[in-house]
């Protein structure tokens, strides 16, 4: 849980909101075909869940100042990977900004696959 204080009150925003935001983003980005699960958990999930979780692949570490995100994607065969890193990288610190207003220190993109 990530919380500040405000002059309005307290705010906290949850891993797994962040996980399910930046998940909503990254699938939605051209030449990523979906996310490669990330720990054993999320692995058992995805075998016993029919359709795969937003926040399969991803893991969101830091405070209210900076965040540091680490994605695992399966790409499309034939694409350029770093220029889909590149894409995925200034997405997702865009849309984290904008929506709540924390800063992303670092984006980590590791390829688990390629898909055809």
């Amino acid at each position: 849980m990530i919380a500040y204080e405000t002059r309005l009150g307290k705010i906290d925003i949850s891993e797994a909101y962040l996980s399910k935001l930046i998940g909503h983003e990254v699938t939605s980005c051209f030449g990523v075909v979906g996310m490669a699960p990330s720990s054993n958990r999320q692995r058992i999930y995805g075998l016993i869940s029919k359709n795969q979780a937003l926040d399969t692949g991803i893991k969101v570490t830091g405070d209210a100042d900076m965040i540091n995100v680490e994605l695992h994607i399966v790409v499309t065969y034939g694409m350029n990977i770093n220029a889909i890193a590149e894409s995925i990288t200034e997405k997702v610190r865009y849309v984290v900004g904008e929506a709540t207003g924390i800063n992303v220190n670092k984006v980590i993109v590791k390829v688990d696959g390629i898909k055809e």
